[in-house]
C-alpha cells in the first residue's frame, strides 16, 4: 500500500508552527486583555475624577446666581482664569472660550435636563470628556470640558509595547519551539537514516560489506526515545544475525551447487559419449532393447542439460560470467533462433529492423530460453517480435497457452520452480533463472505478462547502446545456437517457475 512519505523537516515545521501558535495566541490574549482592562480602567479613572470636579465646579457656579448678564461674563472668566474650560447654557450656549464649544449630544443635553449629572466623550482629536449638570437653584446648565489627550498618548504607548513585547514572545517561541522540534526530532531522524541504510543494504543498492547492517542508535537516558532506541537496537542484532544466516546458507548452496556439478561433469561426458555411440546403434537393437536405449539417450541428454544449468548459475553466482559487446542484427539473431531448431513453421518472426550492442551469446541464450519456452508450453500462434520503444529495444514471445496461474507469477523466476511439479517431462526448473541473470549481466529487464486461458507473454528490455556495466570489448556474434552432443536441443528452458 503507497503511503506518503512524510520528511523530518516538515514536521518539524509543523511542531515549530504549533509551538508558535500556543505561545502567539496566549500571549496575546494576555496582552490584549491586559491592555483592555487597564484602558477601561483609566478612562474610569478620569470619569470619577471629572465628576467630582464637575460637582466642585456646579456649587461654585452657584455663587454667581442669578445669572444676569454681567455675573455671567464673571463666571465664565473666573472658570477660564483657573484653567478649566466650561460651557454655559442658559438659553444659549456661552463657552468660557470662543474655540471651546465642542458639539453638546442630545443624550447628554436629555440626561442634564432631567437634573442628573451625564458625561460624553469625544473620540476628537482633540480627545474630551464632556460632564454636565444643573446648577443648584436654577434651570442653567453647566458642562466641564476636560481634555484626555494625554491620557490617549498614554495608552497608545502602551499598546505599543505590549506589540512589541508580543511580537518578542513571538520570536522567542519559534526559536525554542524550533530549537526544541529538532532535539525532540533528532532520535528519529537518526532511525530514519539508521532504517534506509539498512534498507538499501538488503536491497542491494548499498556494496559497503556489512556496515550499514551494523548501524545502531545511541541510548541517552531513561525516557521514551531511549527505550525505542534500545528496541530497535535488538532489533538490528537479530536482524543481522538472520541476514548473517541466510547469506550463509547461500553460501553454502552456491558451493554445493558448484561443486555438484563439478563433480558430474566428468561422468557425464563418459555418458553423452557412450549415448552418441548407443544412438548410433539403435537400428541393431531388438525392439525391446531399442526402447531401453532410446529412453537411455533421451534421459542422458536431459541429465547433461541439467549439469550445463547448473555449472552456468554457479558462474553467474561466482560473478565469473564476463559479458562480451559487440554489434548485433536483431532481427537475424531471431531468424536463426528458430531455423536453427527447425521451428520456422511454428514460430512467426516478425518486428523492425533494429542493431544495437550487447553480448550476442548471452542475447542468444536468453531468447533461446524464451522461444523454446513457448514452444515447449504454449499452443496456437507463437510468436517472436523485436522493435525500439523510448531509446530501448524491446524484445516480445509470446504464446496461446494454457497460461500461468497469478500465484506463480512472483516465483517464476525462481530457481527449481515449476508451476506443475507432479509433470515428468520438462526440465530442471533453472531455464528461466538463468534468462534473468543473463538479462541482469546485459543491463536489461526481463518481465511476463500471464493469465490462465489468455496465454503468456515474456518480454525482454535492453538498452539499444553499450550499457553501463557491459564490457567494452567486442566479441564475434554467434551464426548458430549450441547442440548436443547427441543430436538434441541442449539450449532450451523449461518454463522454471512457470508451466513446466
Amino acid at each position: 500500500m503507497a503511503t506518503e512519505t512524510v520528511r523530518p523537516g516538515r514536521l518539524r515545521r509543523r511542531l515549530t508552527i504549533a509551538f508558535v501558535l500556543v505561545a502567539g495566541v496566549s500571549a496575546g490574549v494576555l496582552a490584549g486583555g491586559s491592555y483592555l482592562l487597564l484602558r477601561q480602567a483609566r478612562y474610569d479613572a478620569s470619569l470619577h475624577a471629572a465628576a467630582a470636579d464637575a460637582r466642585y465646579q456646579l456649587v461654585l457656579a452657584g455663587q454667581f446666581l442669578p445669572l444676569t448678564e454681567q455675573r455671567r461674563t464673571e463666571l465664565l472668566t473666573s472658570f477660564e482664569g483657573s484653567g478649566r474650560h466650561v460651557v454655559l447654557v442658559a438659553g444659549d450656549a456661552w463657552p468660557s472660550h470662543p474655540a471651546d464649544l465642542p458639539p453638546l449630544g442630545e443624550q447628554l443635553r436629555a440626561t442634564v435636563a432631567a437634573g442628573q449629572l451625564g458625561y460624553e466623550r469625544s473620540t476628537g482629536p482633540p480627545r474630551l470628556l464632556v460632564v454636565g449638570g444643573r446648577i443648584p437653584g436654577s434651570t442653567a446648565e453647566l458642562y466641564v470640558i476636560t481634555g484626555e489627550d494625554d491620557l490617549a498618548a498614554g495608552l497608545g504607548q502602551l499598546r505599543n509595547a505590549l506589540t512589541a513585547g508580543w511580537v518578542i514572545v513571538v520570536l522567542l517561541a519559534a526559536a525554542v519551539g524550533h530549537t526544541l522540534a529538532r532535539r525532540t526530532l533528532e532520535p528519529v531522524g537518526r532511525a530514519s537514516r539508521a532504517a534506509r541504510a539498512i534498507t538499501e543494504r538488503l536491497s542491494g543498492i548499498s556494496e559497503v560489506s556489512g556496515t550499514e547492517l551494523a548501524t545502531r542508535l545511541p541510548v541517552r537516558g531513561r525516557d521514551e526515545f531511549s527505550a525505542w532506541a534500545a528496541s530497535f537496537n535488538e532489533m538490528a542484532e537479530a536482524l543481522e544475525a538472520k541476514i548473517a544466516a541466510l547469506h550463509r546458507a547461500q553460501e553454502r548452496e552456491r558451493r554445493f551447487t558448484a561443486d555438484v556439478a563439478h563433480e558430474l561433469r566428468t561422468p557425464v561426458t563418459a555418458l553423452v559419449a557412450a549415448a552418441s555411440l548407443l544412438r548410433d546403434h539403435l537400428d541393431q537393437l531388438p525392439g525391446d532393447a531399442r526402447r531401453a536405449g532410446e529412453l537411455l539417450v533421451t534421459d542422458v541428454v536431459r541429465l547433461r542439460r541439467l549439469v550445463e544449468d547448473l555449472m552456468e548459475i554457479s558462474r553467474l553466482d561466482a560473478g565469473q560470467e564476463a559479458v562480451a559487446v559487440a554489434d548485433v542484427d536483431a532481427p537475424a539473431l531471431l531468424h536463426a533462433i528458430v531455423a536453427a531448431r527447425g521451428w520456422q513453421r511454428r514460430i512467426e518472426v516478425d518486428g523492425e529492423p533494429v542493431r544495437l550492442r550487447t553480448d550476442p551469446r548471452r542475447l542468444e541464450r536468453v531468447l533461446g530460453n524464451l522461444i523454446a519456452n513457448a514452444v515447449q508450453h504454449g499452443d496456437g500462434e507463437i510468436r517472436a517480435r523485436v522493435n525500439r520503444a523510448g531509446g530501448r529495444v524491446v524484445f516480445e514471445v509470446s504464446d496461446q497457452g494454457p497460461g500461468i496461474p497469478a500465484d506463480h507469477l512472483p516465483r517464476l523466476f525462481d530457481r527449481f520452480h515449476k508451476v506443475d511439479p507432479a509433470r515428468s517431462g520438462g526440465g530442471s526448473g533453472l531455464g528461466l533463472a538463468i534468462a534473468q541473470e543473463n538479462a541482469r549481466l546485459l543491463g536489461g529487464r526481463l518481465t511476463v505478462h500471464s493469465a490462465p486461458g489468455f496465454g503468456t507473454r515474456f518480454r525482454l528490455d535492453l538498452p539499444d547502446g553499450e550499457a553501463a556495466r557491459l564490457d567494452s570489448s567486442d566479441a564475434a556474434v554467434l551464426d548458430r545456437p549450441h547442440t548436443g552432443a547427441v543430436g538434441a536441443v541442449l539450449d532450451r528452458p523449461d518454463r522454471s517457475g512457470g508451466a513446466g
